[in-house]
């Protein structure tokens, strides 16, 4: 939590503000039994009515000066909690954004999502709670028990024995609750986790009749939680109980110690009566306190668990944050290739084995290089190198004869247009989502990128323009014009090297075919990346390389390939026969 407080420090004042003013309050609220004390003794005992209604009007004024302080106390907390969350969710997402795809495979989505959600929700609320009653209540406990010994210094004694019982039970509570609350919201992570997964293959699910077992799974999750917060709150609740009983037995005794005192003319009837108020405040303030120990318990997981993902540092780190090509590395650059892969090995985090292993090859300027391989041999990986998504554990990974580790990230970056696997596209207008290609693209610029991607004809058909609204994730596309515009939005920003991560597979075989003539007639110098299963797609590259099992088997020309390669040669079979494979070549 102490490292979560520096996002308070713009809230200084609020935060020094609202605790004073709701102790001044309580300062007022102490005054309220002594007045009632005066009510008693003087203005009842003695039938003046003056007295009485003075009194009363001292009442009603302590009551409206404290209400006054209330508020402006609660505003104060609100505001600065409130400013707190919003400070930590935005620096979380800054924090999680800086992430590379190693640590966000690490940590997993949904535990993303809780922390940025209803875990800073939480330490939100127990901010809010801290600054209106950590100070007031414990304020109100101990000057209750100082002002009984103004009253009374016998009397008061209850509170000396009353009070560090009470302590006893809160910090108890506290102490064995809050390693349970962590347990509840890292089951809420299995909750969220079961939950996200069931509604991403929402589509498989039903295809497959297997809604009763995601049902099953999911109650099985959900009444372990419900389990853990049950028990959580069966330990908590004790809390309740066990204050009234030592706070009704201390008034039990109070009265039972005043009735003969009075009897013998020690204390007053008011008197009495002011000291029963006060230990009524302390079970009132004790109350307040043990749900606000509740809140705390809860707070103090959720931060812990929100620094966690603080501690996590990205393992993609920048040498250059500015990197200045001179004239002699420009002549280098022409003449070195445009990406290099040299005696290349990655492994993913916590994997036994290396997930690519000592892979080496060339691209030009210009080329298309084709990438395939079997399911899980490494094709996707190979080119998630390229941009810096995660680095190499052995080797070097080039552009321009330069590590990609020594470009700044942007710069890297903005070399490189990426058209991933899974289309995905956001809520906006289609003139928008080509924006992030490139911010300041022209009209023309994305109608370019548009007719290579193959997506001017439906895009015209929808008679809306570069003003079609995209729903989020683009649902109101098919696969396939999803596709075409993920295509289009990296084109528009005319990358240096454009990688197709099997980007073309809901593509019928025309569009497909008409696709790849497009990109190899207007990118010019542009290298191409093309990753892909099918075999047509990658048939014409000016060099294919085949993975398998995360070896580079075989890199040349289709003809070179199906002659040589064992493994390219089994692929090309298994889509077409020998005699169709021969005639396109």
């Amino acid at each position: 939590m102490r490292k979560l407080l520096k996002y308070l420090k713009k809230y200084k004042l609020e935060s020094i503000l609202a605790p004073l003013l709701k102790m001044t309050e309580a300062g007022f609220d102490l005054l309220v039994p002594l007045v009632m004390a005066q009510i008693i003794d003087v203005g009842i005992h003695n039938r003046d009515t003056g007295q009485i209604l003075k009194m009363g009007g001292v009442l009603v004024l302590l009551g409206l000066v404290g209400l006054a302080f209330s508020l402006t106390a609660q505003y104060f907390s609100a505001k600065a909690a409130v400013g707190f969350g919003t400070a930590v969710r935005n620096e979380l997402f800054r924090h999680i954004n800086s992430l590379s795809y190693r640590e966000i495979d690490t940590i997993g989505t949904s535990t993303l999502i809780t922390r940025i959600t209803s875990d800073i929700n939480q330490v939100q609320s127990g901010v809010n709670l801290v600054l209106r009653l950590f100070l007031r209540s414990p304020f109100i406990v101990f000057g209750a028990m100082v002002m009984a010994f103004t009253v009374n210094a016998r009397a008061a004694m209850i509170f000396v024995v009353t009070i560090p019982l009470l302590s006893v039970v809160v910090f108890g509570v506290l102490l064995v609750s809050m390693p349970l609350y962590k347990k509840v919201q890292r089951q809420l992570d299995r909750v969220l986790l079961t939950t996200r997964e069931n509604l991403l293959g929402a589509r498989v699910v039903r295809a497959f009749n297997r809604q009763p077992d995601e049902i099953t799974k999911f109650d099985e999750e959900n009444d372990l939680l419900v389990r853990s917060q049950v028990f959580v709150g069966k330990v908590s609740a004790l809390m309740n109980p066990a204050t009234y009983i030592i706070v009704n037995a201390a008034t039990i005794v109070l009265v039972w110690t005043g009735a003969w005192q009075v009897d013998e003319g020690i204390i007053t009837q008011g008197e009495v009566v002011a000291l029963v108020n006060y230990m009524s405040q302390i079970l009132v303030e004790l109350v307040k306190l043990a749900n606000l120990i509740i809140t705390i318990s809860k707070s103090l997981a959720c931060a812990n668990r929100i620094s966690a993902v603080f501690d996590v540092e990205g393992s993609i780190v920048e040498k250059n944050h500015e990197r200045i090509v001179t004239e002699a590395e420009k002549a280098l650059t022409a003449a070195a290739p445009k990406v290099e892969f040299t005696n290349m090995d990655f492994s993913y985090a916590g994997a036994k084995e290396a997930s690519l292993s000592d892979i080496s090859f060339t691209a030009m300027s210009g080329q298309t290089i084709g990438v395939i391989g079997g399911t899980g041999s490494g094709k996707s990986t190979l080119v998630n190198l390229i941009p810096r998504f995660y680095d190499v554990t052995k080797g070097t990974v080039q552009i321009d004869g330069t590590d990609v580790r020594d470009y700044p990230v942007g710069q890297l970056r903005d070399k490189i247009g990426v058209v991933p696997q899974k289309a995905v596209l956001f809520k906006g207008t289609l003139r928008e989502n080509m924006r992030w290609g490139k911010a300041d693209a022209t009209d023309e610029e994305i109608y370019a990128a548009l007719d290579i991607a193959q997506a001017r004809e439906f895009v015209d058909s929808k008679e809306q323009g570069l003003d079609l609204p995209i729903e989020q994730g683009g649902r109101n596309l098919s696969g396939g014009q999803r596709q075409r515009l993920t295509i289009a939005r990296a084109l528009v920003r005319q990358p240096e090297i454009l990688i197709l991560d099997d980007s073309a597979s809901a593509l019928d075989f025309a569009t497909d075919a008409a696709l790849r003539k497009a990109i190899r007639e207007n990118t010019k110098d542009m290298t191409v990346f093309l990753v892909s299963q099918r075999a047509t797609t990658i048939r014409n590259a000016d060099k294919i390389l085949v993975l398998d099992d995360g070896q580079l088997v075989g890199q040349g020309t289709h003809e070179e390939l199906f002659d040589t390669c064992e493994v390219y040669r089994e692929i090309c079979l298994s889509q077409l026969s020998e005699k169709e494979v021969r005639a396109r070549g």
